[in-house]
């Protein structure tokens, strides 16, 4: 009776050997990878099958990503399931069928014929969540910053609308009225930026229709809402008060009082703002020329004086008032006309007021000054009470059928007295008209 240990160990001889043997096999199949370079090892035929097999070519060294880019151009391959390890106890197959193996293996690595020997480029059968992201629209942040923040309304201010928001805190926020939506649009084309220097002349025919007071309102209006200080030029011959009404007398005797005239004798030195600062006056961010006092050199004031002044302010100013003196034709009143680039005619609601406002738009337009009669903006000033006689819709239509606009100042006695000129004890009506005839005046800086 043989021994069992015997018999054992000759069976694990055996099972050791067709182990090696189908190793051998698979790997001569291309079904084993070498651990080190993870390609498929070189297939040397036989001899024997050398001469069985002359003509068929000898399989190259490809790796698996080769063999498998190059199968899966020639078939798409939707889903290509795990390789399994065929179980131990399955025998190995046919010398014969081995033969044909590296065959097929070279057939399916080889490109297709019309095409090139190079791998196609590596495909994904689904998008994946990077290529999504990827291909979908990007926003630009830079010129919308506020794409993913809600557009708030507007905070009102006074009102029931205004009341509404402060009593809840903000919860119930109805907007801007359009009383408010007015004023804030006044208030947008005032602030407008503007390209280079620019200059409005206030002028009248009669005096104490309102020239100056219009002058000082509507220049501390436009200090107020833009974002650079406006300058104020009295360039009356007859021993004007632009200063004294937009500071007030008292100040303005306790201050240095230079005058235009001193700028003039010291314009050639001035090369800065600052040195331009000491023949400043400054009621606010409204910064103002004051004029000469002395009725024996008031009158002096020529027309290429005034516009040298009037480039040194162009050089650091881009809104630049000048209140004119009475009348159209003193000495420097040419040179003003030919540096504005657009004007205020002052009137009043008495006859005679009304008809000097249309001859000063006759004296302009017959005087080579069309385009400035044309747009020339008539503010009318209720500084005196008029009898009811007096027909104020008649003369507000015949003047606002010739020039481009006309604004009425509704009687305030802060503008009335002829005293300090501030915007804080003006009626808000009149803070309106004065806000509406900055908004004009810029609107004419084409």
């Amino acid at each position: 009776m043989p021994d069992p240990a015997d018999q054992n160990a000759r069976a694990q001889a055996e099972d050791a050997g067709h182990l090696r043997r189908r190793r051998d096999l698979r790997r001569a199949d291309g079904e084993l990878t070498d651990v080190r370079t993870g390609t498929m090892p070189v297939v040397t035929p036989s001899e024997k099958s050398e001469q069985s097999n002359a003509e068929q070519p000898v399989t190259r060294r490809t790796s698996w990503a080769e063999a498998a880019a190059a199968a899966d151009a020639a078939k798409p391959v939707t889903h290509v399931p795990a390789p399994t390890r065929p179980p131990a106890s399955s025998q190995p197959e046919a010398a014969g069928n081995t033969a044909s193996t590296p065959d097929s293996v070279a057939e399916e690595a080889s490109p297709p014929s019309g095409e090139s020997g190079e791998a196609p480029a590596f495909r994904r059968s689904k998008p994946t969540v990077a290529d999504t992201i990827a291909d979908s629209p990007m926003p630009d942040f830079i010129s919308s910053p506020g794409l993913f923040v809600k557009e708030q309304k507007p905070r009102p201010v006074g009102g029931f609308r205004g009341a509404l928001y402060k009593l809840t805190g903000g919860a119930w926020n109805l907007g801007p009225g359009p009383k408010q939506r007015q004023e804030d649009e006044l208030a947008r084309r005032i602030s407008r930026q503007l390209q280079g220097s620019y200059n409005t002349a206030i002028l009248s025919l009669k005096g104490g229709i309102g020239k100056t007071s219009t002058t000082v309102g509507v220049g501390l209006t436009l200090a107020e809402y833009r974002g650079d200080a406006p300058c104020a030029i009295d360039a009356n011959p007859d021993s004007g008060d632009l200063v004294e009404r937009a500071l007030g007398e008292g100040i303005y005797q306790q201050s240095s009082p230079r005058s235009i005239t001193d700028l003039l004798k010291n314009i050639d030195s001035i090369d800065s703002l600052t040195a331009l600062a000491r023949y400043m006056h400054h009621a606010g961010r409204l910064h103002l020329i004051a004029g000469e006092q002395d009725p024996e050199v008031s009158d002096s004031l020529t027309a290429e004086e005034y516009l040298r002044i009037r480039k040194l302010i162009g050089a650091y100013y881009s809104v630049a008032l000048t209140d004119c003196g009475t009348g159209v034709t003193h000495n420097a009143m040419s040179g003003i006309l030919q540096s504005a680039d657009n004007l205020v005619i002052a009137a009043g609601y008495a006859v005679s007021g009304a008809k000097r406002a249309r001859s000063t738009l006759h004296w302009l337009a017959s005087h080579g000054y069309e385009e400035l009669a044309r747009n020339a903006i008539v503010v009318i000033t209720d500084k005196d009470e008029v009898s009811s006689r007096v027909d104020k819709d008649a003369i507000e239509e015949h003047l606002s059928g010739i020039c481009r606009e006309l604004i009425a100042v509704p009687h305030d006695r802060g503008v009335a007295d002829g005293d300090l000129v501030t915007l804080d004890v003006l009626k808000p009506e009149t803070r309106r008209a004065y806000k509406e005839i900055a908004a004009a005046i810029v609107d004419g800086y084409r």
